[in-house]
């Protein structure tokens, strides 16, 4: 007897807000990965990238411009103590103060500095791995998810299995600017030009129409790491975190699913701390697309990347792709990692 597949809807006023799980259930269905690269498989989407997509991507360096993406790692930064997700906490082991009172043990008169950091590994920028996010149970892959993750870590999926794979062409689509003009003034949410408002939700065509306005630069296709600029981290720097992590925020619509799974992207980053639209599209939901994305279609995501100079630059020049070095600290078993991305231009 023959199964009929729903094509899931990329109109956000489509979807059933009371119905989650029926969407996401379709959504997972129609855009699953699972042993397309073997049932051993620990990078999903990050083998798109190959040795001859590197190489045209080391091609793209023109200016030798180098932008760093990452947000700072100290106590200033946005955690609230969410499932325990603080600031990063540097302590110093050994100081100058130390050194000049002769307390280090040294002889003839070296001194030296150390220290040390504790943080939770996505606190500020970072990756999340193929171990982050389940399905009913289930891991990336197929795999049950307490045969993945257990109290000892990712034993199949950790995040240091990518420690070179995250090497490639990067794409910026700065869809805040594309839909707010920076000529616009500032709107009594908050948003100002060159910034989504909160609960925005990204589209299909808002990603497409952005591409085209863009130029060919922004051209997105197999391979690429895409960074979508929402501004909402625009916003932070101005007003102080205000909920940044956990809060309202614009992002990508459960709906750019299907738009993600055919373009056969590697990865995905945005400057938000979820990716995707906050609140979420439903009613009762937390975090549909991841998911969709992570565990069934083997995406890795990035979250809070500062992209404001970059951008900057890119609109400066008309230029949009770029190489884009990320790897994460080789972690062994971690389910993501803290990054600093470099865009090269």
């Amino acid at each position: 007897m023959s199964t009929t597949r729903t094509t899931p809807t990329e109109d956000p006023a489509a979807l059933d807000r009371t119905d989650p799980e029926r969407h996401i259930a379709e959504a997972a269905e129609a855009y699953r990965n699972w042993s397309r690269w073997g049932d051993d498989d620990r990078l999903g989407t990050l083998n798109f990238i190959d040795d001859a997509e590197r190489a045209r991507a080391a091609g793209l360096v023109r200016r030798g411009a180098s932008f760093s993406l990452s947000q700072s790692f100290d106590m200033d930064g946005p955690q609230l103590g969410w499932r325990r997700r603080t600031n990063p906490v540097h302590t110093m082991l050994d100081t100058g103060t130390d050194a000049a009172a002769g307390l280090q043990g040294f002889p003839h008169g070296i001194g030296g500095a150390d220290d040390v950091i504790a943080m939770p590994l996505q606190c500020s920028t970072q990756w999340d791995g193929l171990g982050h996010i389940f399905d009913r149970g289930i891991a990336w892959n197929g795999r049950p998810a307490g045969d993945v993750v257990t109290s000892s870590g990712d034993q199949v999926t950790g995040i240091e299995h990518a420690r070179s794979a995250i090497v490639g062409r990067g794409v910026l689509l700065d869809i805040a600017r594309f839909l707010r003009p920076e000529a616009s003034d500032t709107d009594a949410d908050n948003a100002a030009a060159g910034e989504l408002p909160d609960g925005y939700a990204i589209t299909t065509a808002d990603l497409e129409a952005c591409i085209e306005a863009q130029g060919p630069t922004s051209a997105v296709g197999r391979g690429d790491l895409v960074l979508v600029r929402t501004g909402r981290y625009a916003r932070a720097l101005r007003e102080g975190w205000n909920g940044y992590a956990g809060g309202p925020s614009p992002g990508l619509s459960f709906t750019t699913a299907g738009w993600l799974h055919r373009t056969e992207v590697a990865a995905v980053a945005t400057d938000t701390w979820g990716f995707e639209v906050r609140p979420n599209e439903f009613d009762d939901a937390f975090q549909p697309l991841h998911q969709i994305v992570i565990p069934n279609m083997g995406l890795t995501i990035g979250e809070m990347w500062n992209l404001e100079a970059l951008a900057a630059d890119c609109a400066a020049d008309g230029v949009y792709e770029f190489l884009l070095v990320a790897p994460p600290l080789p972690i062994t078993g971690a389910v993501g990692s803290p990054v600093n991305p470099i865009a090269v231009k």
